[in-house]
């Protein structure tokens, strides 16, 4: 990067706007988006200079509800698109957010959101194997009858009903990691990679096409802060710390350890999948890869961990 400033990419995740069943409304959302845009300020307001990214988990799934209730009146939403479209609601959330806490504080920088491809190996083995749920529960019968007219994979979800399934490759570049980089060396607060990115692959010509599927934001988030050369990449999650043994005998939080020491803890099976593992793993690949620093703690407590004083910290090996 041009600046001496540090570089954090900051990856928030999706459940982070939904505390419950109770708040899934647009206003409980921007309101919790909030509640993160005053903790991502403390960081710019110490110098950093930040790149946000988000999930999309609940989120899409609204969006891909919504269009299967009005199957009978307008075409469906590709899924390129609905992540287009949830891109542009959460950028703008916390765009908004981030404008209000920095005015505020008389903090001159701006935040804009980029809606951002990612570039996927068409020959992931994730293709083969869609194993992605989102969307709604369907009966049995609905489910076939989508498969077969919409070409839709499904399978039945843990006894609760039938889902659509989708493929979840691995990222292999950021395609718009330019515009993000000028923007962040130019002074403005970024938010990109929302919900993993848009997944597209490339074409013998170079052009690309958008692809029914999606990304493990974490994953992007790691991509991403590796591609910027960015000096720390924070994973918001729910919990102060990472722990081994969680609600078990012998339960461990970790304060700081060497990546070498996370991946031991993740071959044993200390994370779960589709939960923590994803997030260590995605530390794990950015601090091996860049030589910088991981750090893994909730949104509250950003700030304090960024001095030094809470969070899971991950450091070279």
């Amino acid at each position: 990067m041009a600046s001496k400033a540090k570089v954090a990419v900051i990856a928030v995740g999706g459940n982070a706007l939904i505390s419950d069943s109770r708040h899934e409304s647009i206003p409980d959302q921007s309101h919790a988006a909030e509640i993160t845009a005053h903790h991502i300020a403390d960081i710019v307001a110490s110098g950093w200079r930040v790149v946000v990214t988000h999930g999309s988990g609940p989120q899409i799934g609204f969006i891909l509800r919504r269009s299967e209730l009005a199957l009978d009146e307008v075409p469906p939403v590709p899924m390129d698109y609905a992540a287009a479209d949830l891109q542009g609601a959460i950028g703008y959330m916390f765009q908004r957010a981030l404008f209000n806490e920095f005015h505020k504080r008389h903090i001159e920088k701006r935040a804009i959101a980029v809606v951002t491809q990612v570039l996927v190996d068409r020959s992931d083995p994730a293709f083969q194997n869609p194993n992605k749920p989102i969307g709604s529960y369907m009966d049995s019968q609905t489910a076939q009858r989508r498969a077969k007219e919409l070409g839709w994979t499904v399978m039945e979800d843990a006894g609760r009903g039938w889902r659509r399934v989708v493929p979840s490759p691995r990222p292999k570049s950021i395609v718009d990691l330019k515009p993000i980089r000028d923007l962040l060396t130019a002074g403005y607060t970024v938010i990109g990679c929302g919900g993993g990115g848009i997944p597209v692959i490339e074409d013998h010509d170079g052009e690309l096409s958008g692809l029914e599927a999606v990304i493990d934001k974490d994953y992007a988030s790691s991509l991403l802060a590796a591609e910027l050369g960015a000096d720390m990449l924070i994973i918001s999650t729910g919990v102060e710390k990472v722990a081994i043994n969680f609600n078990q005998p012998g339960e461990k939080w970790l304060e700081r350890i060497s990546a070498s020491d996370a991946r031991a803890y993740d071959q044993q099976g200390h994370f779960a999948e589709g939960s923590m593992a994803p997030k260590v793993r995605a530390i794990i690949e950015f601090v091996d890869g860049t030589g910088g620093t991981g750090l893994i703690t909730d949104p509250p407590n950003i700030g304090r961990a960024l001095a030094g004083h809470t969070g899971t910290h991950v450091v070279p090996s």
